[in-house]
């Protein structure tokens, strides 16, 4: 039973939403404009704000609900954390995308709502922040997640949560790597730049 809801969290994170909702109300493929990434960012960027509201929705439901189902099956803080690891792995490396994806951090808040909705809170607050001053929405994430490891320590959270928080992290870090880069040259897109024509 674990196995099988670890395999079924990753194939729910796997959906690829940005590509398949654009591509439904647009007709076209939303990797090849803007910066391609298949996420929230790039859609609000590139196909404007009610689909992007629609990606948004969805990519966080991908994380929430793996995560409800698998506290209504198991006791196991772990078993938890496995399932949620898994629908933001599912996104990060889509099996329908060859194992590409997007940068993980919708579907990470998701999980997050799940497993203690006032670190999710922190996160968004950071994330409002860091974006409203800068206009970079890689850098609210960064930092956004970067605070979740240390919100659940002080709420005292279960160690499988503040492991998780840790992980998420690391996965988010990777996936930005592309963006830290250009963070450091200055060459980063800004939430309002819209890089190619909306579609």
């Amino acid at each position: 039973m674990p196995l099988a809801a670890i395999v079924l969290s990753y194939l729910i994170g796997a959906v690829p939403t940005g590509l398949v909702v654009v591509r439904l109300l647009k007709g076209e493929d939303i990797r090849r404009h803007g910066s391609g990434n298949i996420g929230t960012v790039n859609v609000l960027r590139v196909a404007g704000p009610a689909t992007a509201a629609a990606v948004l929705a969805v990519d966080i439901l991908k994380g929430l609900v793996p995560v409800l189902l698998a506290a209504r099956l198991t006791a196991s803080p772990w078993i938890v954390v496995a399932c949620a690891l898994a629908a933001i792995a599912g996104h990060n490396w889509s099996v329908f995308l060859g194992f590409q994806g997007g940068k993980g951090i919708a579907t990470s808040y998701g999980v997050l709502l799940g497993l203690a909705w006032p670190a999710a809170l922190v996160a968004a607050a950071v994330w409002i922040v860091v974006v409203a001053i800068t206009r970079y929405a890689s850098l609210g994430s960064l930092l956004g997640v970067a605070s979740v490891p240390l919100t659940l320590w002080w709420l005292h959270g279960p160690t499988a949560y503040v492991a998780f928080g840790v992980i998420a992290a690391l996965f988010a870090i990777y996936r930005h790597r592309g963006n830290i880069q250009r963070l450091v040259t200055g060459t980063e897109l800004r939430i309002t730049d819209r890089g190619t024509p909306r579609i």
